[in-house]
């Protein structure tokens, strides 16, 4: 690991010019201002360390409510490497990225510490905002002392940029500042602020430290001062500052926080004269509520459905509630990969028609994968409906856990389903300049142990599996501490040891993952009924030791795409749990995997491979291949012409999120089917 971030100061003898010493001047007595006339933190003293990923304590419309990172110890299990390359690799190597690119230079720069240009996009404040949330979601779960030193450091740098009236911005400066709020429909000032905001909050409940809390409040402030109805128009040119401002309305307790919120989800297009094509576009700028599909941005359209839900369940808003469920049917109708991925086209980063959900050309950004899975992760909140935390485990196990390497220092922006091999088109890259991805991948990871449990006041809710250890409350305070025994997703056999602290009435949620064909569970020995795509609601006095046992049928399972997604007719996708597979051309030396196809007489042998790609379950099947390889056929012939006639071919498939990490090569997840 790095050691604790360095000081970087003007040489001894050097000599600060006059503006740059009244801005440093003036930069102290903004910070004697935040520190003494900042809005308080309302929760109590101690109320931090309750905090999950969302704080819906006092939500009156979220039905379930988060448990805390540090609740939760994941042991020895299939996070454990991704984790650990996370902390040891991800996290390190990006700061030093940062450096070298100059992203921190950005505000040194405006503090005389650093006599450099800009550089980077007008976006790049957010990526080591995203990058310190992620340092501090590793400290909700461990102490780590360098790792905290680092991001107080980081929080000195950057706060000694910040202007007296809250404003922080590295690229709205000098010639630009003029420019301030002039061109929201591509600035990302809104944005930079929301992940300031989101590293804050984390950072917060990691330690109880404020200082980085109370300048972006001070930020917030001004906008709420000089920005809203009557006052100047405000636009989030890319959604984010939503969620982030519900979020920090559920720790200040300040109205304003709220009220900003839901006037950036009203949209001030006609103010700031937007054209149609904006609005599709931005995902923003008309009112949220007369959204009727998912289109334009699909970064953009996720983080804006995360904001419109953290809005929803603190104000309950029908048209909310009814906007956020024809969006989600979309999603989950017309628009989402098989993976989790969402976002077909290049071209805007964004969606496509129903249906329109290429494979070799799929964009399918990381950060939309994880906008995804944010998104449902506060619809079950929301709603407490497994279909949600369905589509979350699809995303995370796949469209999410591909975007970084096994290695942990190697980031894919995009995720296809389908690669040629072509050496020039590397998906893996261990930097980007616009690397919004790799830090929002490690602040995934990261938070991780958030995503497992939540609470009502009906009873506790086990949403994924994996070993490790809850240890929690129950809505009455009571304590209860669940051991998860389990090898899942390698293996389908899940225990849980219930132990509560004295004997207690109370229902476990056990939820059911809607891809499980066969499911068996038992509790104390006895039979329960279980149906897939549901929780199992188990009501009774728990004892300590109580011990409920899960199977799940890990059977291989083919997949078909609606006929409409015109690419995948007459082929299927192979998932087996919650992991879908791939082909890889490596592993077919004398076949191209584009001649191969599945047999659907014929089934699947497994085998777990400790030494392939950090340990997996590895599927072979007995298929076929074209006799005469497709790239010896002629572009076009007469039909109907002569059947193609095929001979015995082994297939090997993998998990689908290990792709390239043995090089780039020929890859595809949907394979032709013998005789469709």
């Amino acid at each position: 690991m790095l050691p604790p971030y360095p000081c970087s100061r003007p040489s001894s003898g050097r000599r600060l010019s006059p503006r740059r010493q009244i801005f440093m001047l003036a930069t102290r007595r903004s910070f004697m201002t935040t520190l003494l006339a900042a809005p308080a933190v309302q929760a109590p003293a101690a109320d931090w360390r309750s905090q999950g990923i969302l704080h819906l304590e006092r939500s009156p419309y979220a039905r379930l409510k988060n448990v805390p990172v540090r609740a939760v110890s994941l042991a020895d299990g299939f996070w454990t490497a991704r984790r650990k390359a996370n902390l040891e690799r991800s996290i390190p190597s990006l700061l030093e990225l940062l450096e070298q690119h100059g992203v921190i230079d950005n505000f040194r720069r405006l503090t005389g510490r650093k006599q450099a240009p800009r550089r980077g996009p007008l976006y790049t404040d957010s990526d080591i905002y995203k990058w310190m949330e992620a340092v501090a979601f590793v400290l909700q779960s461990q102490d780590e002392p360098q790792w905290r030193a680092t991001f107080d450091k980081l929080t000195e740098e950057i706060l000694a940029a910040q202007e007296p009236s809250g404003y922080l911005n590295t690229y709205y400066v000098e010639e630009r500042r003029k420019l301030r709020f002039q061109e929201m429909h591509r600035g990302h000032e809104l944005y930079c602020l929301g992940h300031l905001l989101q590293a804050a909050i984390a950072y917060y409940r990691a330690t109880g430290g404020r200082r980085l809390l109370e300048g972006g409040i001070r930020f917030v402030n001004y906008l709420a001062e000089n920005f809203g109805p009557n006052k100047q128009p405000l636009l989030t040119g890319h959604p984010e500052l939503e969620m982030a401002l519900v979020e920090l309305y559920r720790i200040t307790a300040d109205k304003r926080h709220l009220e900003l919120a839901g006037y950036l989800l009203r949209g001030e297009g006609e103010r700031l004269k937007l054209t149609p094509q904006q609005m599709v576009y931005l995902f923003s700028g008309k009112p949220f509520t007369a959204r009727t599909r998912l289109e334009g941005h699909a970064v953009r359209a996720m983080y804006a459905c995360c904001g419109a839900t953290d809005y929803y369940m603190e104000t309950g808003e029908t048209a909310y509630a009814n906007t956020l469920e024809t969006l989600w049917q979309d999603l989950v109708r017309h628009k989402m990969y098989v993976t989790g991925g969402v976002g077909s086209r290049a071209q805007g980063e964004a969606f496509g028609e129903p249906y329109e959900l290429p494979n070799r050309l799929a964009y399918t950004e990381s950060c939309a994968a994880i906008g995804n899975l944010m998104w449902n992760w506060r619809m079950l909140a929301a709603r407490a409906e497994a279909r949600f935390a369905d589509v979350l485990e699809r995303a995370l196990y796949n469209g999410v856990n591909s975007g970084m390497s096994l290695s942990g220092d190697l980031y894919c922006y995009r995720n296809p389903l389908e690669h040629t091999g072509d050496a020039a088109d590397r998906i893996r890259n261990p930097w980007y300049d616009t690397t919004c991805c790799p830090p929002n991948l490690e602040r995934i990871l990261a938070s991780l142990p958030g995503y497992f449990y939540s609470t009502s006041q009906e009873g506790l809710w086990v949403h994924l599996y994996h070993a490790g250890v809850l240890d929690w409350s129950l809505a009455d305070g009571s304590r209860v501490r669940i051991t998860q025994r389990t090898g899942y997703p390698w293996q389908g056999d899940v225990e849980l040891v219930v132990e509560p602290e004295r004997p207690a009435e109370f229902t476990l949620f056990v939820r059911i993952p809607g891809w499980c064909r066969e499911v068996s569970l038992t509790v104390g020995g006895q039979p329960t009924p279980a149906r897939a795509g549901e929780y199992a609601r188990l009501r009774r006095k728990w004892q300590p030791g109580d011990r409920v046992q899960l199977k799940l049928s890990m059977t291989p399972r083919l997949v078909r795409a609606n006929p409409l997604v015109a690419e995948n007719v007459g082929k299927v996708a192979v998932e087996r749990g919650p992991l879908v597979y791939c082909l890889e051309q490596v592993d077919h030396p004398n076949d191209s995997i584009f001649d191969l196809l599945l047999d659907p007489s014929a089934g699947f042998s497994e085998e777990f491979r400790p030494d392939l790609l950090g340990g997996v379950v590895v599927l072979k099947h007995r298929g076929r291949a074209w006799r005469t390889p497709l790239k010896d056929e002629p572009l076009y012939a007469p039909w109907p012409g002569p059947a193609r006639t095929t001979r015995t071919a082994e297939l090997t498939l993998i998990p689908y999120y290990t792709f390239h990490n043995r090089g780039v090569t020929a890859m595809r997840v949907w394979i032709p089917v013998m005789g469709a």
